[in-house]
């Protein structure tokens, strides 16, 4: 694992985190209690889901569980739903939003080639039988941008345009200016 490492886990994560921010941080506290169908989260309640995504696999990756059987998920979802339950503000959601990113963050940063490495057992049944730290730790990443995703969509549902479009957008104005011929 020569390529990407601890610190480019970091990094990445990083990037995926701050793009979450500045979508929460553009969304008006009114609509943080918007639900696309009465079933699902809010878009606040989907931001402090996302804010405790990275919590399980820090604990499964900082107790060094190498057999994914021995974590009590109950418990561990139990937690996290009683954490999504409490009432929160918007500046209180995006405050929590950072402080979980740059603690996960700062933790990948620290982590060795040789633990990311490491095989972990899988449950019975589960393609593949094992994964590595550092499948399972990149997994966090790819589970923030899954509700990213769908924050996109709240955005649009909202009248919002989300801000990596209106950046996308104003390349290709720039690239149409650009390409113009001149007068």
């Amino acid at each position: 694992m020569t390529y990407y490492g601890g610190k480019e886990l970091a990094a990445s994560f990083r990037t995926v985190r701050s793009n979450t921010i500045q979508a929460a941080e553009d969304i008006p506290e009114a609509k943080y209690s918007f639900k696309a169908a009465p079933d699902c989260r809010s878009i606040g309640q989907t931001l402090v889901h996302v804010a405790l995504g990275p919590g399980i696999q820090r604990h499964i990756h900082g107790n060094r569980v190498a057999d994914i059987q021995k974590v009590n998920f109950m418990e561990l979802f139990q937690k996290m739903t009683a954490e999504e339950a409490k009432p929160r503000s918007k500046a209180e959601i995006v405050a929590f939003l950072k402080a979980e990113g740059d603690a996960f963050a700062s933790y990948l940063e620290g982590l060795p080639e040789a633990f990311l490495g490491e095989p972990v057992t899988q449950m019975p049944g589960a393609q593949p039988a094992s994964k590595t730290r550092f499948e399972m730790l990149l997994s966090a990443k790819e589970h923030e941008m899954h509700h990213r995703g769908q924050l996109m969509v709240l955005q649009r549902m909202v009248g919002l345009v989300p801000h990596l479009t209106r950046q996308m957008q104003e390349r290709m104005a720039q690239r149409a200016a650009a390409a113009q011929p001149a007068r």
